[in-house]
């Protein structure tokens, strides 16, 4: 015996811990796989290598960028991209933070069942709503237009964001609130003022996860709009790469080169905001 714990109990400790990241190790290498292949595919000098699956380009080709970015019109689509995105986000944002603070923190009646009801609809395939939102929109002459891609955002902002922000707040003090109504603020002063300064790692971690939808966002695009001046850059470079059938008519270091400078702004975002994405991540749903 050694001070401590038993020597036999430290060596198993110590050589479970070396099987678990090895196992973790092994399972990111696998989630990587694609993003590795993407980016050394769009580095690859020629169309017959592109194809290999090979992860090491015989010769580094950094001029598939620029000449990518020179066959493409980034700039319209790109800033069409940027406005949908910071409105919805903003829409969510507000919207689900501010539901998300009515199920933790205001008592009403059925509020647990409506909480029940709400997370329920997660489990509604997006596609099954696909027909009849289409027939509201057109009915609201939305269609071609950026309406259906932002509106709804700002009625809830969707059941997984609501989920988040209830759970942190509920994991914020309620004797906070209670000394905040001592000194006479109302409702609507106590969220802003006390609980949104508190919850700015639930609304780094919902912001990411939005950003990452809204820029990569395709079906609701190619869904609801038609004129090519108002394309997402993701849509956009859907029309570039593909023929009317749907095959793709570029060559594919091209394409790969076009989808990693599509991809690189989430990335940005996700490493910049990455110490309070990860916070909000572990505090959430700390107290049920």
């Amino acid at each position: 015996m050694v001070r401590g714990r038993p020597v036999g109990l430290r060596v198993r400790s110590a050589v479970w811990r070396v099987v678990v990241y090895l196992l973790l190790l092994v399972l990111v290498t696998v989630a990587l796989l694609p993003l590795l292949w993407m980016v050394s595919t769009s580095l690859k000098p020629g169309f017959l290598e592109a194809y290999s699956l090979s992860l090491l380009p015989s010769k580094v080709t950094w001029s598939n960028y620029p000449d990518t970015w020179n066959r493409v019109p980034f700039p319209g689509p790109m800033a069409n991209t940027i406005f949908i995105t910071a409105l919805a986000l903003f829409g969510s944002l507000v919207s689900a933070s501010i539901t998300g603070y009515a199920f933790a923190r205001l008592r009403f009646p059925g509020r647990e069942v409506w909480f029940a009801i709400l997370i329920m609809t997660m489990l509604i395939p997006p596609a099954i709503m696909i027909i009849p939102q289409y027939l509201l929109f057109n009915w609201l002459r939305w269609i071609d237009s950026y309406k259906p891609l932002i509106v709804p955002w700002f009625f809830g902002g969707g059941a997984f964001r609501i989920f988040l922000f209830r759970q942190f707040i509920k994991s914020i003090p309620e004797e906070l609130d209670q000394a905040a109504e001592i000194d006479g603020c109302s409702t609507f002063r106590i969220f802003a003022q006390i609980i949104v300064p508190l919850m700015m790692p639930a609304v780094a971690t919902v912001a990411v996860l939005g950003f990452m939808d809204f820029w990569n966002d395709f079906f609701a695009p190619f869904i609801y709009l038609n004129n090519v001046d108002k394309d997402t850059i993701v849509l956009r470079l859907f029309r570039i790469w593909s023929d009317a059938e749907g095959y793709m008519r570029e060559e594919l270091h091209t394409v790969m080169a076009g989808n990693v400078l599509v991809t690189l702004p989430a990335f940005i975002i996700f490493f910049i905001a990455q110490k309070r994405f990860i916070q909000g991540i572990v505090t959430t749903g700390i107290k049920g």
